[in-house]
């Protein structure tokens, strides 16, 4: 791998990480819905990570679960993901906007089992993209 990619890849994995701080942080707080979107954006970047990792030079999309369909090309390890990259994907919009809900807003819609559970998604993300990158 060359040097260039592995420090682009350490860039990604590194806000990956805090992203999901971010969203441990709001999940104690309450703040369930942004805890939710944190969590898919801590996935989204850790998938980007491994993508670099590999040479990719640009990597575009949100989607947790094509981003590591792409990367499991290269590091196969990480098919095993996804279900749980298609659970994230599904957070994206409706934590965030309220016309992505049949009614209400965002914040009244997600749960502390709905941050629970998106945030344990994204740790095992980010745990097979650092084992993957290495």
């Amino acid at each position: 791998m060359r040097p260039e990619a592995m420090a682009e890849a350490a860039r990604w994995l590194a806000q990956a990480e805090r992203d999901l701080a971010a969203a441990r942080d709001l999940a104690r707080t309450g703040h369930h819905n942004v805890a939710c979107f944190q969590a898919q954006q801590a996935a989204e970047k850790a998938a980007k990570a491994v993508l670099y990792a590999r040479g990719a030079e640009d990597v575009f999309g949100h989607s947790v679960r094509e981003l590591l369909r792409s990367a499991a090309a290269s590091a196969p390890a990480l098919a095993a993901l996804d279900d749980a990259a298609m659970r994230l994907d599904r957070l994206y919009i409706p934590t965030r906007y309220p016309n992505g809900l049949p009614g209400g807003i965002p914040a009244d819609a997600f749960s502390a089992a709905d941050a629970t559970e998106a945030i344990s998604q994204a740790e095992a993300l980010l745990a097979a993209a650092r084992a993957t990158i290495g």
